[in-house]
């Protein structure tokens, strides 16, 4: 299922590679194409995980910069205050921004007023408006570096704060879940321009598959071998009863363009944003190589729905909750029984399996009649599958 503008991607720089996390990692691809859309201007505040561990592997890392230098800014924090470690580099940023510009207003006398008008009022959204704030930039160290004066060198330490950052607060569901999960709530809840990538891969992968609250209805994990017997939480509802928080839910193997569609509008959006994306585990007990298919049947089978609720649509009058994926087209059991983590109890206690099957098929349809009814679906009304 690719498209135009996800091949296109394809042939951006990827500022993250060779990680050297397990073969066919459901993680890494997230982080790559991360890096190919908003690299060279990110700043990446990573919880610890499977992401920290092939993430910042010292004295080597995946993380690199381009020609020009530039690449992704990366630190590693601990479960419990990742959320918080992030939301103090995008503060650290905008007190740098608030920095620049106030030099910037001291030096209008002795720089053409044009260019400083432009430079401090840029419209900063898409990519070829980045592009133009650094042509901008550019042409402004030009100009200090014939100015002496103190404040031209201290400006020109620090212009590069012109552009704007894209700040990244990345973990697993242990940490968004579990651990960090006031943490996180607490940066949502700020109001302030930061992007979070939950890479939920609904165990602890980094521990050898722990119970964590992400872990869906009827799965094996440590601390659950008898099956987990209720349900997930439902992270993406929680951030939206915010109403101006981004949230999405994405499966690059279910709609590679849902997915850059959803980072893309995250990045640019003003405020907070979440992005939800499932993320297959050799933990999981599946052929790795399969995984995009897996992930395709967790869509296909409701278990997983494709969403995007975007607040600024509600300035167009229109309704912010969006439903891109269609409804299920297979039971619960077609996506589940491929994985051990199901098939686990299936063997050792059939008669419990079956009952937390069907608990979790029961589970899948509430949430995505809940889910229908907030898209506004005027079709006939949903029935859950026999």
């Amino acid at each position: 299922m690719t498209s135009p503008w996800y091949e296109g991607a394809q042939f951006l720089e990827p500022l993250f590679e060779f990680s050297g996390a397990c073969a066919g990692c459901g993680e890494t691809p997230y982080l790559r194409i991360l890096s190919q859309l908003f690299g060279d201007r990110m700043i990446v505040a990573n919880a610890t995980g499977c992401s920290s561990i092939f993430g910042g592997n010292l004295p080597t890392t995946p993380w690199t910069s381009n020609a020009q230098g530039r690449g992704p800014a990366w630190s590693n924090s601990l479960f419990e205050d990742n959320a918080e470690f992030g939301l103090g580099m995008r503060i650290s940023v905008d007190k740098h921004t608030e920095m620049v510009g106030e030099l910037l207003l001291r030096m209008k006398g002795k720089i053409d007023p044009q260019l400083v008008e432009d430079i401090l009022t840029a419209r900063q959204k898409t990519e070829s408006d980045i592009a133009m704030q650094r042509a901008r930039v550019e042409r402004l160290n030009v100009l200090l570096e014939q100015i002496n004066h103190p404040d031209a060198a201290h400006l020109r330490s620090i212009a590069e704060y012109f552009i704007r950052r894209s700040v990244w607060l990345v973990g697993g569901d242990g940490w968004a879940y579990d651990i960090g999960s006031s943490g996180l709530d607490h940066a949502l809840a700020s109001g302030k321009d930061i992007n979070v990538l939950v890479l939920d891969t609904e165990v602890y992968s980094n521990t050898g598959g722990q119970m964590s609250k992400a872990t869906p209805t009827a799965a094996t994990a440590k601390f659950a071998s008898a099956g987990k017997r209720v349900g997930k939480k439902d992270l993406a509802m929680q951030a939206i009863s915010y109403g101006n928080v981004y949230v999405a839910q994405i499966a690059m193997g279910a709609n590679p363009q849902q997915t850059l569609l959803a980072l893309r509008e995250a990045e640019a959006y003003p405020g907070p944003s979440l992005v939800l994306a499932y993320s297959h585990c050799i933990a999981h007990g599946i052929d790795m190589e399969k995984g995009l298919d897996q992930q395709d049947l967790a869509v296909a089978s409701g278990y997983w729905p494709l969403i995007r609720y975007n607040p600024t649509l509600r300035q167009a009058k229109k309704n912010p909750f969006v439903l891109d994926s269609p409804r299920p087209t297979i039971p619960l059991t077609e996506y589940a029984y491929r994985e051990l983590r199901y098939k686990d109890l299936q063997r050792s206690n059939p008669e419990e399996a079956d009952y937390l099957m069907r608990l979790a098929q029961e589970i899948v349809d509430l949430r995505w009649q809940n889910y229908e009814n907030m898209a506004g679906w005027k079709a006939e009304a949903f029935q859950p599958m026999a």
